[in-house]
C-alpha cells in the first residue's frame, strides 16, 4: 500500500503532498524535511529506493523516488509493493502530467493544482493504485475538461442572456413603491 506521495523542488519546498494515512501537520513538514534531506545527499547515479526507517512507519517502509530536473517524486510504500512497478508508477504519473500541460515544470504544479490532484486520484485512490494506463487517465481527464466546458458555458451563457432580457431600466420606472408617509404625520413618541 502507498502510504505517501511527495512532490517537493531541489530546495525541499513542496509541490504536491498526498497522505493516506493521518498525520498531523507537524508530523507532514518533518517527513518532508527528512526525506528532502535523505534524498538531497544521494548522487544520481544511485539506486532509487531507500528504506523509511523512522520517517514513516519503520524499516517496513520504503521510499522509491524518482529525480527529474527540478523535482523529485517520492512515493513511500510497504513492503507489499514492487518496488519496479512503483517506479513505472511514477514514470507514468510523470509523463501522463507531461502530455497534459505539455512540457510539464514546477509552476504547472504550482497553478494547475487542482489538475495535478485529479490526475493523482486517477491513478491513485486510498493508497491503491487504481490506473496505470495513461491514456485512460488522459481521456477521463478530457471527459471533465467537457463537463467543466459544458456547466460552465451553459451557466454562463445563460446568465448573460438572463440579464440582457431583463430590461432593467424600464422595470426601474415600472417599480411601483407604497406610498410612504411624509415626514409632517409623524408623531414622535416621546
Amino acid at each position: 500500500m502507498i502510504k505517501a506521495i511527495l512532490v517537493f523542488n531541489n530546495h525541499g519546498k513542496p509541490r504536491l503532498l498526498k497522505f493516506y494515512t493521518h498525520y498531523t501537520e507537524e508530523e507532514q513538514q518533518h517527513i518532508v524535511r527528512e526525506t528532502f534531506q535523505l534524498l538531497s545527499k544521494r548522487d544520481d547515479n544511485v539506486c532509487n529506493f531507500l528504506e523509511g526507517g523512522t520517517l514513516i512507519g519503520g524499516s517496513d517502509y520504503k521510499l522509491i523516488y524518482r529525480h527529474y530536473a527540478t523535482l523529485y517524486f517520492v512515493f513511500c510504500v510497504d513492503s507489499s509493493e514492487s518496488e519496479l512497478g512503483i517506479l513505472d508508477l511514477i514514470q507514468v504519473f510523470v509523463e501522463t502530467l507531461d502530455r497534459r500541460f505539455e512540457n510539464v515544470c514546477e509552476l504547472d504544479l504550482i497553478f494547475h493544482v487542482e489538475k495535478v490532484h485529479h490526475i493523482l486520484n486517477e491513478l491513485v485512490m486510498g493508497g491503491m493504485v487504481l490506473e496505470t494506463n495513461m491514456n485512460e487517465i488522459l481521456l477521463r481527464m478530457n471527459e471533465q475538461n467537457d463537463i467543466e466546458r459544458r456547466e460552465g458555458g451553459m451557466s454562463a451563457a445563460s446568465a448573460v442572456t438572463a440579464v440582457k432580457n431583463m430590461n432593467i431600466p424600464q422595470h426601474l420606472k415600472d417599480l411601483k413603491l407604497p406610498d410612504l408617509p411624509s415626514i409632517r404625520n409623524f408623531k414622535n413618541p416621546f
